[in-house]
């Protein structure tokens, strides 16, 4: 290569955001090549991937999402897993079990390593086993230059570290934090942002991208087909477009939010229901936090934080753990006689150890007893049941069991510090789950006629790894089966035809595709192109000063209606979130969902805001 070619290749490995748009024929084709040495390796890379020829990639499994480079002379080893729109800067390195969300920015000589040597003083450390608990980042990102992330370590969604600095301990989301070890200094959405949960549009936030690489900033240009020459216009994306709606949505919603829970508040029995006219209900109070926490970043008005946490405390049965609905007069409920093995037969009661629970985890408080239904069933009980639940005909039903379960067994770790169930029982959910998955669709259960479609699988697809393997922070097997599976079921018009769609519905589709995405970009196309047309749809469910409706009815005629009311709104603001992130625009919204739905592992720092301890 000539002193020019050269000098430009050179370029590239110092600003790959330029490559997309001044590479030549030669060095395009010099690119492929490179990553077909690397795919032929077993790397996963998506469309418009950057990987610098002077990058040190040694990766025993390396997966980087669209649009995402490394550049020039980093070092990278070990197993990393990177979602959208990532960079690895000159000379940074990544080593060890790191996974990287979308939108992270890695600094020039920053280091994050995902692997530690043992030191015990018994023997020499050259000879001790490497141990790696791994690293975890968010999405949108920024590690400036310099810093150095530790093994162990989580960074929760939308912080900044400072250049410099040594990350030692987790970040909450939204952290700014600089230092050697590193220290929050403030939460970066700060008091501008609408109603304190506004975004950044300063240099490597959502809201706007900046090439200063030396910062970790985001240094990628945008599409040279969405922006003109210099000076020159610059065109508007459907992206683009689609963000400005939901940023719109979001802030109307916003607006709205203390008038849709006021509507649904009783001042005579101090209870909320779903809609007015309705029987007060335990949801209808979960949900309320809910919808206040996702919009408002605080508690209802109607009560302060810890009248709310103890309004909800006591409706939980001492002796069983569980909380029934209601009785007459919002009284608390009394549970119906427990099964041979303990367990209660309440359909109602094991969803409220989903809604009570995160609804006061939201509060900053918890459940006052452990779930004993949970905590007394022995590993041959569990597994007794597991067998008995109707998996070839109510896969549903089945789904939800599994979720009530693994939920309460969540909740009694936390108030037990890490022990929950009999002996063994949390143990063998997992390993009785991992036995009987269907490979063929990565789902349990079957449907039970061709006829019926996937909606029971499907559907008990969502209840059961949403309790068990995302609350856990686990891989879900088999995930390009699910997405075929899920997707399958997405095209069935008697769920999914405009005007049939309802909250529960799209919420266990968006759900497992996003859980799935998570491990694989497999029809990563289809499953954008879906998304995109749903959130489409639900933004124009919106009732002004209502809220959403739920939708029409589900098998069986479940659900609250289409009325608008707080389970409507509820889900369909988680499903938004959920829609926008498989299309990319997400952080338009300015929220994340932080309670049933919520993306996150129970007990990632992306649950809770920096300060926020439970009582």
């Amino acid at each position: 290569m000539d002193q020019e070619g050269a000098a430009e290749h050179s370029s590239f490995d110092y600003c790959p955001w330029d490559f997309a748009r001044g590479a030549s024929s030669a060095q395009r084709a010099a690119q492929a090549e490179r990553q077909r040495a690397l795919t032929a390796t077993g790397a996963r890379l998506g469309p418009r991937c950057f990987v610098s020829a002077a990058a040190a990639v040694f990766a025993d499994v390396l997966s980087l999402g669209a649009d995402s480079y490394i550049a020039g002379y980093a070092y990278v080893t070990g197993e990393v897993r990177a979602g959208r729109d990532c960079s690895v800067n000159p000379y940074a390195t990544v080593r060890g079990r790191v996974t990287l969300g979308d939108g992270v920015r890695i600094g020039a000589h920053a280091s994050l390593l995902g692997f530690n040597h043992g030191f015990a003083p018994e023997e020499p450390v050259h000879r001790q086993p490497l141990t790696s608990k791994g690293i975890v980042v968010g999405d949108d990102v920024w590690i400036g230059s310099n810093v150095v992330v530790l093994d162990g370590v989580t960074i929760g969604d939308h912080c900044v570290v400072g250049a410099g600095a040594v990350v030692t301990k987790d970040l909450a989301p939204w952290t700014i934090a600089a230092g050697n070890p590193a220290r929050p200094l403030r939460d970066r959405r700060g008091p501008t942002g609408p109603n304190g949960r506004g975004r950044s549009d300063g240099p490597g936030g959502p809201g706007g991208r900046s090439r200063s690489d030396e910062q970790g900033g985001a240094s990628r240009a945008a599409d040279p087909d969405a922006a003109g020459g210099a000076g020159g216009a610059r065109t508007r994306t459907p992206g683009a477009e689609q963000g400005d709606a939901l940023a719109e949505f979001a802030e109307r919603a916003r607006t709205q939010a203390a008038a849709v829970l006021a509507r649904c508040w009783n001042d005579d029995t101090g209870r909320y229901a779903d809609r007015p006219g309705a029987a007060p209900t335990v949801r209808a109070h979960c949900d309320a936090v809910e919808i206040a926490d996702l919009l408002l970043g605080a508690p209802p008005e109607q009560m302060t934080a810890v009248e709310h946490a103890e309004r909800l405390r006591v409706l939980q049965d001492p002796a069983s753990g569980l909380v029934p609905e209601l009785a007459p007069g919002g009284l608390p409920g009394v549970p119906a006689a427990p099964a041979e093995d303990g367990w209660i037969e309440d359909g109602a009661a094991e969803y409220h150890v989903l809604s009570v629970g995160s609804a006061l985890e939201l509060l900053g408080s918890r459940f006052a007893h452990p779930v004993h239904a949970v905590d007394r069933m022995t590993a041959g009980q569990l597994v007794a049941r597991l067998d008995a639940l109707p998996w070839g005909t109510r896969a549903w039903t089945a789904g939800a069991w599994v979720d009530c379960w693994a939920t309460g067994a969540y909740r009694n770790r936390e108030l037990k510090k890490g022990t929950s169930g009999g002996s063994g029982a949390l143990e063998a959910l997992f390993g009785w789950l991992g036995t009987r998955v269907d490979p063929w669709t990565g789902m349990w259960g079957t449907a039970s006629a061709p006829s019926e479609g996937r909606l029971q699988l499907v559907n008990g697809y969502y209840r059961l790894t949403r309790g068990s393997f995302a609350q856990f922070g686990l891989p879900v097997p088999w995930p390009d089966r699910v997405v075929d599976a899920v997707l399958a079921h997405a095209r069935d018009p008697r769920w999914f035809a405009e005007g049939r769609q309802n909250a529960c519905n799209v919420l266990d589709v968006a759900h497992p595709l996003w859980l799935a995405g998570r491990q694989t970009r497999h029809r990563e196309d289809e499953v954008r192109a879906w998304a995109g047309e749903q959130l489409v749809s639900v933004l124009r469910k919106w009732h002004d000063l209502a809220g959403f409706g739920f939708g029409p009815a589900g098998e069986g005629g479940s659900g609250p209606g289409r009325e608008p009311g707080l389970q409507g709104t509820e889900m369909w603001l988680a499903v938004v979130w959920l829609l926008a992130d498989l299309v990319g625009t997400a952080d338009r919204l300015g929220y994340r969902p932080r309670g049933v739905h919520r993306p996150e592992p129970g007990g990632s720092p992306a649950f809770s805001r920096p300060g926020q301890r439970p009582s």
